[in-house]
């Protein structure tokens, strides 16, 4: 059976089958991140994507995920997960004998509404855009109802008539012979593929289908604070749906360019700020970009690189509305190089005065630890 050949969903997401619902949206972002086809272009990616998707898909909702710890991938090849159980017809030439000894009663039917596929959308960001958010209009192929047939597939003036094979019915009666005697197993009808109706005239315009393809405009709200590898749920934007049934949705990938100064970690954001050899020994005030505009950064003297100082409010708002993020400066402290002999000279006063050693006034310095490491030797 096809099922058997797949990878058990807590595997795929490699967490444990006790895992939370926090953990396991947590562990799909990231996987999701990691193999999405725009970032990874290993030639399995593609395939490990939707395989992490349909993990997530059915572990992060509570009732697929019970039915799933208790049928595992069989729970998918009947009704479909949220269907509430395995149909009759679930078990092959097998679901006639349980109506025989346990009533039936679970038989899908092939006409009952259902619904329609859901759509997904790739829509790159620059960095700005995904911390301000923004509103813009897409445009997504997707199969919609004919206008010419209103939906039906048949020919202007027809309309589709009752299969005259199964009787409207959707199914075919087969007789199988079985270890309990002969029974009779039902069928999807193979000549009007279980609709229950014929177009003898079909549509000229889709062919029968009901359905054409078309390139579908949407409003899409991307909110402020929306980070790489984060989707958006438009609800009923998907495909539409089959006999009256609701249309699918559409989920919206965001995939976020990176910016050349600053760096991103959820709510915050980073930066490295250059600074002279002038500014980092006397101190100074200086101007630091942020996503918000400039602000100015008191540098007091003698500062080190690698020294941070934290610009509270000045990241990135939460996509949830939780306030804001900081801004980190890292402060990096830059050699002068092409001196001329003037500056040259200077520096090498400057270095007789100091005594020809680094100079460092805090307490218990690292040269100072230095110098005594080099005593006890």
């Amino acid at each position: 059976m096809a099922f058997m050949s797949k990878r058990d969903y807590y595997e795929v997401l490699g967490i444990n089958k006790d895992a939370t619902p926090e953990e396991i949206k947590k562990t799909y972002r990231r996987l999701a991140r990691k193999y999405h086809p725009d970032v990874n272009k290993e030639p399995d990616a593609a395939d490990k994507f939707k395989e992490v998707k349909e993990a997530y898909e059915v572990l992060s909702d509570e009732q697929k995920r019970a039915q799933y710890d208790r049928f595992g991938h069989a729970a998918s090849q009947g009704q479909g997960f949220g269907g509430g159980g395995f149909g009759a017809e679930d078990f092959g030439g097998f679901g006639d004998i349980f109506d025989m000894f346990f009533g039936g009663g679970g038989r899908r039917d092939p006409n009952a509404p259902r619904q329609g596929n859901d759509l997904q959308y790739t829509m790159t960001l620059d960095f700005e855009e995904a911390i301000f958010g923004k509103e813009t209009d897409i445009s997504i192929p997707s199969e919609e109802k004919c206008d010419t047939c209103k939906g039906s597939g048949a020919k202007a003036g027809t309309k589709p008539e009752t299969c005259r094979h199964c009787h409207g019915s959707g199914q075919l009666n087969m007789e199988q012979n079985t270890p309990f005697g002969r029974v009779v197993n039902k069928r999807v009808c193979h000549h009007c593929s279980g609709s229950g109706k014929e177009i003898k005239e079909k549509c000229t315009t889709c062919h029968g289908k009901g359905t054409v393809k078309k390139q579908k405009k949407i409003h899409i709200k991307i909110p402020a604070g929306i980070d790489n590898g984060q989707q958006i749920r438009v609800a009923g934007k998907g495909e539409p749906g089959v006999n009256g049934g609701p249309a699918g949705d559409l989920y919206v990938v965001v995939q976020v360019r990176p910016h050349e100064f600053f760096q991103r970690d959820g709510d915050d954001i980073f930066c490295d700020m250059p600074i002279t050899f002038a500014q980092a020994a006397l101190g100074d005030e200086i101007e630091v970009p942020t996503v918000h505009g400039k602000v100015k950064l008191k540098i007091p003297a003698g500062i080190q690189t690698g020294k941070t100082f934290r610009l509270r409010g000045k990241g990135v708002p939460n996509v949830r509305g939780y306030g804001h993020g900081d801004q980190n400066v890292r402060i990096r402290v830059i050699t002068p190089t092409n001196l001329t002999e003037r500056q040259k000279e200077l520096i090498r006063e400057f270095n007789d005065l100091s005594g020809n050693e680094p100079t460092d006034e805090t307490e218990d310095s690292f040269f100072s630890r230095v110098k005594r490491a080099f005593k006890n030797d």
